[in-house]
């Protein structure tokens, strides 16, 4: 088990920074330009655990600490999504309430991070990021259930380690309402624009601008992991585990999270980002698709 745990660690720590480059490659790729090296999170990460920190003499310990636990707890959170087919995992019964309310745990500290500079525009992005994850986090649950219910289990890392059928219809109404979810809680367009530069529409941007050096690094890399990790989540909830080898189970599995991030860079490229006022319509639609879901998983007549 302890060997399983350590390798999803060190896949989710290894290509989490990779799905960014993806992302920015296709949206420059988009935009007819050259773009950045699909390694270029690992140069700035790299670069920014070298340079010195520095911190506002208004913050207190919590901006402090806040990086580290944010870090912690994502990376906590991917030992519920095993990489590998079969055993060697932690499951017990709610275990996803756990698994998502370590990231919750991650933004909370992320807020008061914010809150503690002082700043009105850190402020401003705390209370959104709040905002948002208040209306993501109820389609989250249902699409968990569903999973749960298709399954007959009572752990969600043991639904999603085993055969899963083909019910193609229910888990295409569970993973899309969850695609969407993953763009809100990662502050993706259509939710936010990761690449703007104006303190009044910057979401989780704005709330790191006082970080710098490590404390800022771990926040990136903790961003890019909870992007790995809703991308993991969707490509376990789709692909069914077969009798195939656990290394070629890997690399189909590597590669479908792959495909999600140029999922992600072609919605952010053909799409702008959304008003304040349609987020909640847009998450609110979600959560309309992820309920069709988990009702049609009490009908036998989508189940085969």
């Amino acid at each position: 088990m302890i060997i399983n745990l350590l390798f999803s660690l060190a896949v989710a720590l290894l290509f989490s920074p990779l799905l960014c480059g993806i992302i920015n490659r296709i949206k420059a790729l988009f935009a007819g330009r050259k773009g950045a090296p699909l390694l270029q999170m690992y140069f700035d990460l790299y670069r920014l655990f070298r340079k010195q920190t520095l911190v506002s003499r208004t913050t207190t310990l919590v901006f402090l600490i806040s990086p580290v636990i944010i870090f912690v707890t994502s990376l906590s959170a991917v030992i519920f999504v095993p990489i590998l087919p079969g055993g060697g995992y932690i499951s017990f019964t709610g275990d996803f309430i756990l698994l998502f309310y370590l990231l919750g745990l991650g933004r909370f500290f992320l807020v008061i991070s914010a809150l503690d500079t002082g700043s009105p525009f850190e402020g401003m992005g705390a209370s959104r990021e709040v905002f948002f994850s208040a209306m993501a986090e109820p389609v989250i649950f249902i699409a968990m259930l569903t999973i749960l219910r298709l399954n007959g289990a009572e752990s969600f890392t043991e639904a999603i380690s085993t055969e899963t059928g083909k019910n193609w219809i229910i888990l295409a109404l569970t993973a899309i309402p969850l695609f969407i979810v993953m763009l809100a809680e990662n502050a993706r367009l259509p939710f936010d624009d990761p690449n703007t530069h104006l303190e009044l529409t910057m979401i989780h941007e704005v709330m790191i601008l006082d970080n710098s050096g490590p404390g800022l690094a771990l926040l990136e890399w903790a961003a890019a992991i909870k992007l790995w990790l809703f991308s993991l989540i969707i490509v376990k909830i789709l692909l069914p585990v077969t009798a195939l080898s656990p290394g070629i189970y890997f690399a189909v599995t590597i590669l479908s999270v792959l495909l999600i991030s140029m999922i992600v860079g072609v919605v952010e490229s053909v799409l702008a980002r959304s008003s304040l006022p349609k987020v909640p319509q847009l998450l609110f639609s979600s959560g309309i698709i992820a309920f069709l879901g988990f009702f049609l998983s009490f009908s036998n007549f989508f189940v085969w």
